[in-house]
């Protein structure tokens, strides 16, 4: 049994004092080097970052990548059904009252039937789509937007840290960011928790998680309702929220 077996899942002390046989790593959440290891659960190893509450699968578990994309051709994400349709409002309407007038807005990570794009063209913007596997035109990366969005999509990232600094960099000034992923809770339902044991997924993230992102780039943070942030990029240079 792990150290942090033994304290209910959860490990409070400096990584030198848990498992002693594993090295601690940076966060690739928020590159901090104050992490340590969480968990040991189906064969995987978790760990826990100090700085921005992340935790995330140890990398060198992470599925490669025709194994990953094989879980992704199981996903069955219908864009006219009415209830996915629901499901991805809760990221939509908050984000489109926050543009003012038709905007370009990218929707990073949309699967292999993207269903929001619909629905922000329906509302009169401009969309434009990128996925790795389904969808890879790199011109679509090479644009500056208004606004993008992740919805079900940071939890894959293998790299997050360098994830949000090429999304911040694609943004405009005043841009939005707008992410939605199921916040993690307390560590004691952690076992269980549906959205740990999906192997795509490999760090979890609590709103204190996107709080010191933001502000590690001097964006303005707000979480309009669970599992769904925003995130604006300052309109200047020197501005921060």
């Amino acid at each position: 049994m792990t150290h942090a077996a033994q304290h209910g899942g959860t490990c409070d002390a400096p990584a030198e004092s848990c498992v002693g046989t594993r090295s601690p790593m940076d966060c690739p959440v928020c590159r901090a080097t104050e992490t340590w290891p969480l968990d040991t659960l189906d064969g995987r190893d978790y760990w826990r970052c100090g700085v921005c509450e992340a935790s995330f699968v140890d990398p060198a578990q992470r599925l490669g990548r025709e194994a990953e994309h094989a879980v992704y051709l199981l996903h069955d994400n219908d864009p006219a059904d009415a209830g996915y349709r629901g499901f991805l409002s809760k990221l939509a309407d908050p984000l489109l009252a926050k543009l003012q007038g038709p905007s370009l807005v990218l929707d990073y990570g949309c699967g292999p039937g993207p269903a929001l794009a619909p629905m922000l063209r329906e509302a009169g913007h401009e969309l434009r789509v990128y996925d790795p596997f389904f969808c890879p035109d790199l011109r679509a990366l090479a644009c500056r937007y208004d606004a993008i969005t992740c919805t079900e999509v940071v939890e894959h990232f293998y790299h997050p840290a360098e994830e949000f600094d090429r999304l911040g960099a694609m943004l405009r000034p005043g841009g939005w960011l707008a992410v939605m992923t199921c916040f993690q809770t307390e560590d004691a339902r952690f076992a269980g928790w549906h959205y740990r044991k999906d192997e795509t997924h490999v760090v979890f993230y609590r709103e204190a998680t996107f709080q010191v992102i933001a502000a590690q780039r001097g964006w303005q943070c707000e979480v309009p309702c669970k599992d769904v942030v925003l995130m604006r990029k300052p309109e200047t240079a020197g501005q921060t929220r």
